[in-house]
């Protein structure tokens, strides 16, 4: 069913948001592998994070919702995980999968992992070949030059891996760093450009065997012992739609308490006060291993700015707002580096293109030698009409954001798949905004 919005004039108003979606993840995984039982609250029960609960709980660990935002994990340790009584369908989650492989690979048991329609078309080998070169048994779907799900994981004796990464993925550093707690010897992990470090922290917090550097990651035996409690801080990436808004939009003011504030994932953050957004953090502090804070946003008159390849990875999941923020901005705003955005849920280069050209504003995205270039050229009148989402959850949002600061009403063809990644983005929109 369509969705229907009108423009807004302003947002005001102090919200609390649902948990970081990837540190939810990895927090669910670390606790069934620890010894003892780990409450999570704020966890993020969005569709994703649900189904590394199914996930696990296949797995044999037992796992407890025990009010609107808290889940509770029984630990069974490195060894205790049991054989699925069949494939574990982790839905449109490739974080789940990818990350998972790494733990599976090292049990005693059989899987395999399977997944949506759409995420059998998610490009695996870049999470297989570091597996495989530990000794992982893993087959999939070769298709062309890559590989595909469904993936079936046999028992396999892993041994340490000295790996330079040809792409920043914390999806594929993470499934080598669980896998690496199983293998023999010291497994090291060497990152072009630094990616989110959830998994690293999670596991420092837990007292894995884990050395970190810059750009280094050193991993190897050792049990994991369960801290009793983890708070989840609020997701940055669900948080960037309001501060893009409220940046937006005349006469706004709003404060998003308790925020991660990694500085693998504030890349949205710094951005947006290199255009002149008027952010403020305030109450910083380290909880749980993760460093938060409370963001302080008002109305700003956005400039255009170059985003350099090596920033992508800080704020890959925030490129659809982004480029909605520039459409607003004085100037042309350059994204450079950001092919990635061509494997995710959709073609999110191509949507955002459809979509923001529609709307008035001249984008378009060209290859520069192999990188791929956006180029948005920011104007003062964004106008509505009939878009779609794609099916994608970042793409529905940003164009929910968009609507609200065009200059006519906006339709998109549908937007539950925001439930992905943030299942109450609607409501509280709704809560902010000033009629």
């Amino acid at each position: 069913m369509p969705h229907c919005i009108k423009p807004c004039q302003k947002i005001r108003g102090t919200i609390h948001l649902p948990g970081d979606k990837s540190i939810t993840h990895r927090s669910v995984m670390v606790s069934a592998i620890a010894k003892g039982s780990t409450c999570i609250k704020n966890f993020s029960f969005s569709d994703d994070c649900k189904a590394t609960i199914n996930a696990i709980r296949l797995l044999g660990v037992k796992v407890q919702r025990l009010d609107n935002d808290t889940l509770s994990v029984e630990g069974v340790g490195l060894f205790g995980l049991t054989k699925p009584t069949r494939a574990i369908n982790v839905g449109e989650s490739a974080t789940t999968m990818r990350i998972l492989a790494g733990l599976l690979c090292a049990q005693n048991f059989e899987t395999t992992l399977d997944g949506s329609e759409g995420l059998r078309k998610r490009p695996m080998l870049r999470v297989l070949k570091p597996l495989r070169l530990m000794g992982a048994e893993i087959h999939a779907r070769k298709k062309g030059n890559d590989e595909y799900p469904p993936l079936r994981i046999c028992p396999g004796k892993l041994k340490a891996l000295h790996w330079k990464m040809p792409v920043a993925s914390a999806q594929v550093k993470s499934a080598i760093i669980l896998a690496g707690m199983y293998a023999r010897g010291i497994s090291t992990i060497y990152e072009p450009l630094r990616t989110r470090d959830h998994t690293e922290r999670m596991l420092r917090y837990f007292k894995a065997n884990i050395k970190v550097t810059r750009k280094k990651i050193s991993i190897g035996h050792g049990e994991l012992t369960s801290p009793k409690s983890i708070r989840i801080p609020s997701d940055i990436s669900s948080a960037s739609f309001f501060i893009v808004l409220a940046c937006v939009l005349k006469n706004s003011h709003i404060a998003i308490r308790n925020v991660s504030l990694n500085q693998t994932r504030c890349g949205i953050i710094d951005v947006l006060k290199k255009m002149g957004g008027r952010i403020q953090i305030i109450n910083k502090q380290e909880k749980y291993g993760e460093p938060i804070g409370d963001l302080v946003v008002e109305s700003s008159s956005l400039r255009a700015v170059t985003v350099e390849e090596r920033r992508i990875p800080t704020l890959i999941d925030e490129l659809p707002i982004l480029m909605v923020a520039a459409s607003f901005a004085k100037g042309t705003t350059i994204l450079k580096g950001v092919s990635e955005l061509r494997v995710k849920e959709t073609d999110r280069i191509s949507s955002m293109v459809v979509n923001l050209s529609k709307m008035g504003v001249l984008i378009e995205s060209k290859l520069k030698g192999n990188k791929e270039v956006i180029s948005i050229q920011g104007k003062a009148g964004v106008r509505g009409g009939s878009f779609s989402s794609f099916g994608d959850h970042r793409t529905a949002m940003s164009l929910v954001i968009a609507g609200l600061a065009a200059n006519s009403p906006t339709s998109i063809d549908e937007v539950a798949c925001v439930a992905k990644s943030f299942p109450n983005f609607l409501d509280i929109l709704k809560y902010l905004v000033v009629s």
